[in-house]
């Protein structure tokens, strides 16, 4: 089942290469109404909040295939810990996918921070380095710090781990789900040039 979610995110990001364009299926009146008593996503997203970052187009799906969780940097607080917790105990939905993407914003900013502090940045942007702060931190201190796209693209990569690591571990809900019931959790990176999502951490 969790490996027929993931086949269906995968097929849906193929269509959406071959073609970039709208391959979300049509919702009819009757779809419409019927996810109107309830849903069965197949799938969890904690996605970033960026506009060109669009789950369902990035995977080609439709109403009520996928229980999406959009923040700036695809971060893991309490509150999108709970919003898996609830999708995962209250839908039955066994994949989460963390969907980070290149050249993300919120990675730069937190670079561009940890490098030169702002002296009054807002509670909200602090919260958000802040959580972003221990993935990036460690590879200032390596020679990546010289090589500005590397570094970013690397810490892209070291941010989304971290987040699948918190709701692996994080969370006694999902630790359960995942040692009983099948639940997958898995990383993965979509390129803002090719379209192309690849499910690099913990994808079978």
């Amino acid at each position: 089942m969790t490996c027929e979610a993931l086949m269906r995110l995968q097929e849906g990001n193929r269509r959406f290469v071959a073609s970039l364009a709208d391959t979300a299926p049509a919702v009819s009146q009757t779809r419409r109404l019927a996810l109107a008593e309830e849903q069965q996503p197949f799938a969890i997203v904690l996605g970033c909040s960026d506009s060109r970052v669009p789950a369902e187009l990035v995977f080609g799906q439709g109403f009520g295939d996928l229980f999406v969780i959009r923040v700036a940097g695809n971060i893991v607080a309490p509150s999108q810990v709970g919003s898996v917790e609830f999708a995962a105990t209250r839908f039955g939905t066994r994949l989460v996918v963390v969907l980070g993407h290149t050249g993300c914003g919120a990675i730069t900013a937190t670079i561009e921070e940890l490098r030169q502090p702002t002296l009054h940045q807002s509670a909200g942007l602090r919260a958000i380095v802040e959580r972003i702060r221990p993935a990036v931190e460690p590879l200032l201190a390596t020679p990546l710090r010289e090589q500005a796209s590397t570094l970013v693209a690397h810490a892209v990569r070291a941010n989304i781990r971290a987040a699948v690591d918190h709701l692996r571990h994080g969370s006694a809900i999902l630790e359960r789900l995942v040692e009983h019931d099948r639940l997958l959790i898995v990383g993965a990176e979509y390129c803002l040039r090719t379209g192309v999502v690849d499910f690099f951490d913990g994808a079978p």
